[in-house]
């Protein structure tokens, strides 16, 4: 049995019996919702029966004497006033229709709009409800509106609530499962440099006793001060790796100083046809740096810039400050990135080259943001013409 496919499962199943849930919960919502409106419809065909009743008996007219039928009429007319003021959720509006001047004779619950509000008032309860015609003897001579009590308007709103409650529910669970894969990413990449310093480390060894060997013989001396270089190289290079997943300690440098050295070390050991420029103000500029990191991080962007250009092109490095930070831009002349990869290029795994795991500029984010409390990003590109990444940094005050 494959363990690794579980937690895809298990969050498939989860997505999917949200959405049924959710889909079972709407379709109820929405038969509560036309129950609701039925009876409310079946409530104002009752309010028009009584009107009509009410608009009748007014002009029915009795002997004085016929006692019975005068009690008889004024329950009748009692219990249809009744019916008629009973209604206190639901907005109507009667208007005659003879009446040219269109204003209603009659309102209820929509107290609270003026009498221009009216005509538009009638015109959205005809949206929302099929108006009812008034009278009798087969004349009809009012026509009523109405609209959606308050309850009923609410509920009209409540799947869209549990829609926004089911995404926020669904982007909890996507966190939760880009979080993990993240840290289940880190604990691997940290795993893994530390293994790489650790196999670095033996060989590294050996060439520094060889070094020592080289000494007492008859070498080229420029030869071993060359190869003593390479091998410090290797040492700051196992540092970097054994350093990653834990936190680094930072001290107060020059970044001037720094970047310069960086500089120097891979002009030297680039391709002849790159042309490299440093431009760089007066004066240092001190920032909290781990010094490995930093080379390590610098070296990156630069190697992708190289890359980027084939070997072949400009390469420009600008140290500047501003109010707060010190920003380190680095500029080559090749292909350039599309806009829409800006972010996309310092996710893990991403790699535009044949050979490689897509780690460099992923790592670069991580020890600048993280560790550094800084910020890397792509601050300029065009296709073609070329690409400007940007480091920046907090400045320390003296």
């Amino acid at each position: 049995m494959n363990f690794s496919a579980k937690p895809h499962i298990a969050r498939w199943f989860i997505i999917i019996t949200s959405l049924i849930i959710t889909t079972l919960i709407l379709w109820n919502v929405s038969l509560f919702f036309n129950q609701l409106k039925d009876a409310e419809r079946s409530k104002v065909e009752v309010y028009a029966a009584a009107h009509r009743a009410f608009s009748k008996t007014n002009d029915v007219s009795l002997n004085p004497k016929d006692r019975e039928a005068r009690i008889l009429l004024n329950e009748l007319t009692s219990l249809q006033t009744f019916i008629i003021i009973e209604n206190e959720t639901i907005p109507i509006l009667v208007y005659n229709l003879e009446d040219e001047n269109y204003q209603p004779n009659s309102v209820l619950n929509a107290k609270e709009y003026t009498q221009e509000d009216f005509e538009a008032l009638a015109q959205k309860f005809a949206l929302i409800n099929e108006p009812i015609t008034l009278g009798y003897d087969g004349v009809d001579s009012q026509i009523l509106f109405y609209g959606n009590s308050d309850t009923l308007s609410q509920i009209k709103y409540f799947p869209i609530a549990l829609i926004v409650i089911v995404v926020l529910f669904l982007g909890v669970i996507y966190f939760y499962y880009v979080s993990s894969k993240q840290g289940s990413q880190s604990l691997l990449w940290a795993g893994m440099a530390k293994e790489t310093a650790h196999q670095i480390g033996t060989p590294l060894s050996s060439l520094v006793g060889w070094t020592e060997i080289l000494k007492t013989e008859n070498v080229n001396p420029d030869y071993i001060a060359e190869m003593t270089k390479d091998i410090n190289r290797l040492e700051t290079i196992t540092n970097r790796f054994s350093k990653i997943g834990s936190i680094p300690d930072l001290q107060k440098v020059d970044i001037i100083a720094e970047t310069q050295e960086a500089y120097d070390y891979l002009s030297k050991r680039s391709a002849k046809f790159i042309d490299f420029k440093l431009d760089m103000p007066q004066g240092p500029l001190p920032v909290m740096l781990n010094k490995e990191l930093y080379g390590w991080t610098f070296e990156n962007l630069v190697k992708n810039a190289i890359d980027a250009m084939k070997g072949k092109g400009a390469l420009t490095v600008i140290i500047s400050r501003d109010t707060r930070f010190v920003n380190v831009k680095i500029t080559d002349t090749g292909k350039g990135i599309p806009k829409s990869k800006f972010n996309t290029i310092f996710e893990p795994g991403y790699t535009t080259k044949k050979r490689g795991w897509g780690l460099g500029l992923s790592l670069a984010r991580r020890i600048i943001e993280e560790y550094h409390d800084g910020r890397v990003k792509v601050s300029h590109s065009e296709i073609d013409k070329g690409t400007t990444m940007q480091i920046s940094l907090k400045i320390v005050e003296e």
